[in-house]
């Protein structure tokens, strides 16, 4: 019942762009074989398009809305923009079916929890820094996507099998840490955004809110800070490596999202 209420307060708009995006994805992942790679990559590149029609309607629509899962939806969608490019880049890249899924899953969840509507009297600053944020989310995640591929090709190579990610390992090593400079640049700017606007992002109280989105984001930006000074000076890479990064990533998960999860759907706060 719940469920057929919110998928009912949907705009007619909202819920195609979400459903024909949720479609697309699937057929990029379902049907590739039957497509062929040059079809395929043109389904993938729809469904990205109409993802991110439906986040736009939904942040800057009549109602704008903004929790935990269109977060989520947003970090998906970033992930899926890089995989597009990638695959022009590496065609024989196998990473179509779980990011396929990861994209459609995210957008079917942000279309059931919505999240809360956006205040008109925010802070003109608080834009900035959620996209910020949620910016950095995506290369995060793109890096998270990289690295397991990274360890599932040392495995198929440590086994004597061989390795079926289409891109040459260095270069998918390399390409992890690129992302993971560039979404600590963009953490670091998140932080200094909600450091020097405190006051204006949440009230007078305290240039920094201490909660507990800032103590799991500061924990993150450390392990990043940690990973990356590993790498420049003692040459970090491997398993080792690989584990500092899913460690930041998932503190970096809680820090919003987690957070907005817990505030909006166990506790039923709105924010």
């Amino acid at each position: 019942k719940t469920l057929a209420m919110i998928l009912a307060s949907a705009t007619p708009l909202s819920l195609a762009l979400a459903l024909g995006a949720a479609a697309a994805y699937a057929g990029s992942a379902l049907c590739a074989s039957r497509l062929g790679d040059r079809l395929t990559r043109a389904v993938v590149w729809l469904a990205w398009f109409l993802h991110g029609s439906w986040l736009a309607w939904s942040l800057l629509g009549h109602e704008p809305r903004f929790g935990f899962a269109p977060a989520l939806s947003v970090t998906a969608w970033l992930i899926a923009a890089v995989y597009a490019v990638e695959s022009h880049l590496y065609p024989a890249l196998k990473t179509r079916w779980p990011l396929s899924a990861l994209g459609a899953a995210a957008l079917l969840l942000a279309l059931v929890f919505p999240g809360n509507r956006l205040h008109a009297t925010a802070s003109p600053w608080l834009p900035l820094h959620w996209a910020l944020g949620i910016a950095s989310y995506g290369l995060f995640g793109v890096a998270v996507v990289h690295a397991w591929f990274v360890n599932r090709a040392e495995n198929q190579i440590r086994h004597a099998t061989e390795s079926h990610s289409g891109m040459p390992l260095l270069t998918m090593e390399r390409l992890t840490f690129r992302f993971v400079s560039a979404g600590f640049v963009l953490l670091s700017a998140t932080l200094l955004v909600g450091l020097f606007f405190g006051k204006a992002l949440y009230g007078p109280a305290a240039p920094i809110h201490w909660d507990h989105k800032t103590v799991f984001s500061l924990l993150a930006w450390l392990c990043f800070a940690l990973l990356l000074i590993g790498r420049a000076r003692f040459g970090w890479r491997g398993k080792r490596a690989m584990r500092i990064l899913y460690v930041g990533s998932g503190l970096l998960l809680l820090a919003y999202v987690g957070s907005r999860f817990v505030m909006e759907i166990i506790l039923g706060v709105s924010l």
